[in-house]
């Protein structure tokens, strides 16, 4: 057993509650002990949404396993279906709740209420939370869905965006307006924003926009096989990802699309001499599969840079992920473990880490840093603006998120590099209040050749460390590790400024 401080991704009712917080007129009975209501807290405090989620949960405690569990879950149906009137709903089981085995499914169908039952079987000690989203919405098209005949316009559906997606609400206006632009409609987004009347009216879309495969692959596959609706396999992030998207799309429903709009300003820019310095930079990138093998094409063919590592936390793209990792002359990270990650990045000291807020963390701590591409993500990824990830703007999102840590990383290090010159220096006031000036300060002075190393208590003298500060920040920390290395290997007790370069000659060769 592991105790593990962070969590890639939750149980398998987390996806499902997302799900069912995404649509409208759909409840969730959670038959969960007191304790499992915290997923409240993702919507509310993480995703910023004004009301919180359609769940309801039985919340038994310890003394009541003694009793009747299964009355509770009955009645916390009927309470449910007679407070909230929702047009369907869902019943399941968290993960604590799994283990008394009380059939919520089977309890609920012989309440006898007047709307759907869908009942979730969510193995919480197999899978994961991506799963339970792909696997509830799923179940609700299987149940609801009916064959109907196709529209007379063209049109399609948006399948897999969900409550708590990383920017799942800009992306579906980004691609509403990408399609709209090819002469294409939007039949059904589903299952954000979706109705169970809209789920209804699915089959009647000409074919299926698969946005996230981790969480509408298998609503995708099922409608193809019984509405015989194809889906798009392209996930359009990135430049060249929405050019091959709209010629899929136009192959499918046999169509001129040479007015779509897929202008974007990431060529320009990223082909500027302004971005020149970006060329070659060493990038690592982890996140689900589906942002993390999109992230590193763009990173590779529209950016410039060289992917040094890659993976994903997802074992369900473990297959696909591997395979786009050897085109990259790379072998995938597939890995759940974040300190097994954080030891991958530190072996390979990328300059820009792609992840998610587990690798802002971090990088934070390595001193590297870290532009978010995927979930799971903090509330500072939800931001209130319009920010999407899919089609041109997001593109052009995508070329503003990873380039400003950069940037400001060498704005760092300039300012740094030049600290001890006489206007940039800490006591030095803005050059237009030349008159007042701060006053200096009476503060102990700290000998820079005090600092030792933690792990070998080797000695770094004065002029070596401020000759290492000099150093850009993206490689210091390697340079410092590599020096320290050189110095053990040949018994120094202390770095000065000559053993420093000797130890840069060394790791040139």
């Amino acid at each position: 057993m592991k105790l593990s401080v962070w969590t890639y991704e939750g149980p398998p009712h987390v996806g499902a509650i997302r799900v069912a917080t995404g649509m409208e007129k759909v409840h969730l009975v959670l038959h969960a002990p007191q304790g499992d209501t915290y997923a409240d807290l993702l919507f509310t405090m993480i995703e910023r949404r004004n009301h919180r989620p359609p769940v309801t949960y039985t919340t038994f405690q310890a003394r009541d396993l003694g009793s009747d569990t299964a009355s509770l879950f009955k009645k916390a149906c009927i309470e449910a279906y007679e407070r909230f009137k929702p047009e369907l709903l869902l019943v399941g089981a968290s993960c604590t709740a799994e283990l008394i085995q009380d059939d919520p499914g089977g309890l609920a169908e012989t309440l006898g209420l007047p709307v759907p039952v869908v009942a979730l079987e969510l193995p919480s000690y197999q899978r994961k939370e991506n799963f339970g989203a792909d696997e509830t919405f799923f179940q609700i098209v299987k149940t609801l869905s009916r064959p109907l005949e196709r529209t007379s316009e063209i049109t399609c559906n948006l399948i897999g965006p969900t409550a708590l997606g990383f920017r799942h609400r800009d992306d579906v206006l980004e691609m509403t307006k990408l399609l709209n632009s090819m002469g294409i409609t939007v039949n059904v987004c589903a299952p954000y924003g979706a109705t169970p009347k809209d789920i209804e009216l699915i089959s009647q879309a000409h074919f299926n926009v698969l946005m996230y495969p981790e969480t509408g692959e298998m609503a995708c596959r099922y409608l193809e096989r019984t509405y015989s609706q194809p889906f798009t396999k392209t996930v359009p992030i990135g430049v060249g990802a929405i050019s091959d998207f709209v010629k899929e799309v136009s192959e499918i429903v046999e169509i001129n699309t040479s007015d779509a709009n897929t202008y974007s300003q990431l060529p320009w820019y990223s082909a500027s001499v302004d971005s020149t310095y970006l060329t070659s930079k060493r990038v690592f990138i982890f996140g689900d599969g589906t942002h993390a093998m999109t992230a590193a094409r763009i990173a590779r063919d529209e950016i410039g840079f060289e992917v040094v590592g890659l993976g994903c936390f997802n074992r369900e793209m473990a297959r696909p992920m591997r395979k786009f990792a050897a085109t990259f002359g790379l072998d995938a990270l597939v890995s759940d473990d974040y300190l097994e990650v954080e030891k991958h990045i530190q072996a390979i000291a990328p300059e820009l880490i792609l992840g998610t807020q587990m690798e802002r963390h971090i990088g934070k701590r390595l001193g590297i840093p870290c532009a978010v591409i995927s979930a799971p993500v903090h509330v500072q990824d939800f931001p209130a603006r319009y920010s999407p990830q899919m089609g041109p703007e997001g593109a052009n999102v995508i070329f503003d998120t990873w380039v400003h840590p950069l940037v400001m990383g060498l704005e760092e290090h300039l300012l740094t590099m030049f600290r001890e010159d006489f206007e940039f220096h800490d006591e030095a006031g803005p050059s237009h209040h030349a008159a007042h000036s701060p006053e200096k300060k009476n503060q102990p002075q700290v000998d820079e050749a005090d600092e030792v190393s933690s792990e070998n208590k080797i000695i770094w003298l004065t002029d070596a460390e401020k000759e290492l500060k000099k150093i850009p920040f993206f490689v210091r920390g390697k340079a410092r590790k590599n020096t320290e290395k050189y110095a053990e290997n040949n018994g120094f007790s202390e770095i000065s400024i000559e053993t420093l370069y000797e130890a840069k000659a060394h790791y040139a060769r």
